[in-house]
């Protein structure tokens, strides 16, 4: 008996031998799990046997287990190296076999499959043209063409219009100059046609000049007013004519104006003289030709004294007062005090524009931004919105404007060339509207994109109907129509600032790069900044981990202890996540299996010794006789 119990020791110590030896070799195998020998003892007790402690027949080997603890994970420098943080196995393909494995060493064959060094297909779960992810298992493929341009449709701008700004451009309507002359402290009432509170305004008292008038009528809101004085001379002379060449031919000719002398030493024109005239220190005051007629004008609308003289003539000088209105409020009539209108007739036209927008003059706008939109041919075009500050609305409470004008490649867009689209605020700076719309949402329907010499470029151009198209813009886009979002727009009183601007179009781009998330998802880089979804990795899970059958290259198939796998996302239920550009190292423990070799080795040096004592022990008996 003796010699059949070392036997088994030997045979068990030399299984435990194999079975560290082969965990050292596969110290550096990447996903490789460890083994260890299980052992049981043997009784040769049989049914009928007497007696209540047998003594041992040796040792069995009952199972090699496998040892699935997690390895260490160790960074690569390929992009589709992928370890498994937690529980898990990659489920491969291997020409209608299923295998699972640990080891995440893949890279992709001339077809574009995802595949491991034996060349088994990494199994996923597929995702369509648009990167949307289904739910069907298969072998996961990377798409290695040229991703094709996408024309721009949504364009979304969040900003703020700083409230602080002046107003640049004004719109205003000219009245015709008052029926009747003002007097001194007479009233004037303003109505406007927003409903909003009638103005008075009271004349000066007394009146010294247009001027005067002017000032006191730019006191109702809305309203501006200029004053001038012209004046006319005439020759006292009414027994003939005298010209300008014979009183300087007699030196008798001096001219003063408000008491200021004019040289006429070297006057030998009119032009000559208005030149003098106007030249005299005074800004306000200027002189021209008009005909044979000399017109001096006071633009301050101040009283204007002027005296022409010689030996023999006086002059004689009448003056005419005149006051221009404008304003930039819907005015329905002006009455005085006692009723009558102030003019006979309020203007009906268009508002005269004054300073108004140029998108190459930056005086005429408050704010512009600008970005880049792509059209169906992914061809590269420069959007900018200007933003120009108009009068409040009504009354001026609780409501501001601005005008917002669009422009591509250096062309107007939108038809706000003549009519820009107009963004309402309220009194907390919110947008309320732009051009009714409550989403603050416009629609550029009129986009032809050109080429850099201003040639259609053959893209998708401007829809058939522009009144047809709606927000958002359906797919696929038919047209060059887009939508610009400003819902998010503010007006607050800080500076202007450009808080995000998102559109959704690029240009074409060619593979540069795989990336993979903690879920598995695999990522397509491209060279025009774009990436899609182009599939997930999909792992399994069993009941019985440690019922897998281990088929070699780092691989076990399923079997009846193990159960069937349940197969799924990524990071989602009992399964790992996916560190990518990592791999999972060996879980042996180096130092352990050393440890675990010298004890095995003693162990069958010791077995060898109880065959060698038997040995002894029965040469002694034979030795007997």
């Amino acid at each position: 008996m003796a010699f059949n119990t070392g036997l088994s020791g030997l045979r068990a110590a030399q299984v435990d031998l194999d079975v560290t030896g082969n965990n050292i070799a596969n110290a550096s195998t990447v996903g490789f799990k460890s083994s260890r020998a299980q052992f049981g003892d043997l009784y040769a007790n049989g049914f009928l046997s007497s007696g209540s402690n047998p003594v041992g027949d040796g040792v069995t080997v009952q199972d090699i287990q496998q040892q699935f603890g997690q390895g260490n994970i160790s960074f690569t420098d390929n992009g589709l190296d992928m370890a498994i943080d937690g529980d898990g196995f990659f489920v491969l393909s291997d020409g209608g076999e299923t295998r699972y494995s640990r080891a995440g060493q893949f890279g992709i064959d001339k077809e574009g499959y995802v595949v491991n060094n034996q060349n088994m297909k990494v199994q996923g779960f597929t995702a369509d043209d648009d990167g949307n992810i289904s739910g069907v298992r298969g072998d996961l493929q990377i798409a290695t063409d040229n991703l094709s341009p996408r024309r721009t449709t949504n364009l979304q701008t969040d900003l703020n219009l700083d409230s602080r700004e002046s107003v640049l451009e004004r719109r205003v309507k000219n009245f015709s100059y008052p029926t009747s002359a003002f007097t001194d402290g007479e009233q004037f009432t303003f109505s406007y046609a927003d409903g909003s509170a009638n103005s008075v305004v009271t004349m000066p008292n007394p009146i010294t000049s247009a001027n005067s008038v002017a000032e006191a009528l730019r006191a109702a809101p809305g309203v501006n007013a200029s004053g001038t004085t012209t004046a006319t001379i005439a020759s006292a002379d009414t027994a003939g004519t005298n010209t300008l060449q014979d009183l300087i031919d007699n030196n008798t000719l001096e001219i003063s104006v408000n008491g200021v002398t004019v040289d006429t030493s070297s006057v030998t024109t009119l032009d000559e003289l208005a030149t003098e005239i106007s030249n005299l220190g005074n800004s306000s005051i200027s002189a021209s030709v008009n005909g044979s007629d000399l017109d001096i004008r006071d633009s301050s609308g101040e009283s204007l004294s002027v005296v022409w003289g010689d030996a023999s003539n006086t002059a004689t000088v009448a003056t005419q007062n005149q006051v221009e209105i404008t304003t930039d409020r819907n005015v329905d009539g002006v009455t005085s005090t006692d009723g009558s209108p102030l003019v006979a007739d309020f203007p009906t036209t268009d508002p005269e524009v004054i300073n108004p927008f140029n998108p190459l003059d930056q005086r005429t706008y408050n704010h512009a931004t600008s970005t880049t939109v792509y059209d169906s041919l992914g061809n590269s075009h420069e959007l900018t919105q200007f933003y120009v500050k108009q009068p409040s609305p009504g009354n001026g409470v609780g409501q501001s404007e601005w005008s917002v004008y669009l422009q591509i490649d250096g062309e107007l867009v939108g038809g706000t060339d003549s009519d820009p689209y107009t963004a309402l605020f309220d009194q907390d700076g919110n947008l309320d509207s732009i051009n009714g719309d409550p989403n603050g949402e416009i629609i550029v329907t009129d986009w032809v994109p050109k080429d850099p010499n201003g040639d259609p470029n053959g893209a998708d151009g401007p829809p058939a109907d522009p009144n047809a198209v709606v927000s958002p813009i359906p797919e696929p886009p038919t047209s060059s129509a887009f939508v610009i979002d400003l819902g998010d727009t503010t007006q607050y009183g800080a500076a202007f600032g450009v808080n995000d601007q998102q559109q959704n179009g690029y240009t074409t781009g060619r593979l540069s790069g795989l990336d993979v998330s903690d879920e598995g998802v695999i990522f397509a880089r491209y060279t025009n900044g774009q990436s899609n979804e182009l599939g997930q990795v999909a792992l399994a899970t069993f009941s019985n981990t440690d019922g897998l059958s281990p088929v070699g290259d780092t691989a076990w198939v399923e079997t009846f202890e193990s159960g069937q796998p349940v197969v799924g996302k990524p990071n989602t239920g009992t399964l790992g996540a996916i560190a990518s550009s990592s791999v999972e190292e060996s879980n042996v423990d180096l130092s352990e299996e050393l440890v675990n070799l010298i004890i095995a080795q003693r162990n069958y040096q010791a077995n060898a010794k109880t065959i060698e004592t038997s040995d002894a022990v029965t040469q002694t008996i034979i030795n007997l006789r």
